[in-house]
């Protein structure tokens, strides 16, 4: 299995996807991006192709 996971980070101009260490946060997880607190509102599968790692979604 791959190391690490995915993060796309919830910004007012659109996601971003950044790479995260260790496992992914689960559903309802407050996480520290930029200085601001995100919840995790989903996890779903990398975008990217070939990619085995989870994808956490951050949003406000």
């Amino acid at each position: 299995m791959a190391d690490g996971h995915l993060i796309f980070v919830w910004k007012p101009s659109g996601y971003e996807l950044r790479e995260g260490d260790g496992d992914v946060p689960p559903v309802g997880a407050e996480v520290e991006q930029d200085g601001q607190m995100l919840r995790v509102t989903k996890i779903a599968p990398s975008p990217l192709p070939g990619d085995k790692r989870l994808c956490a979604y951050l949003a406000r």
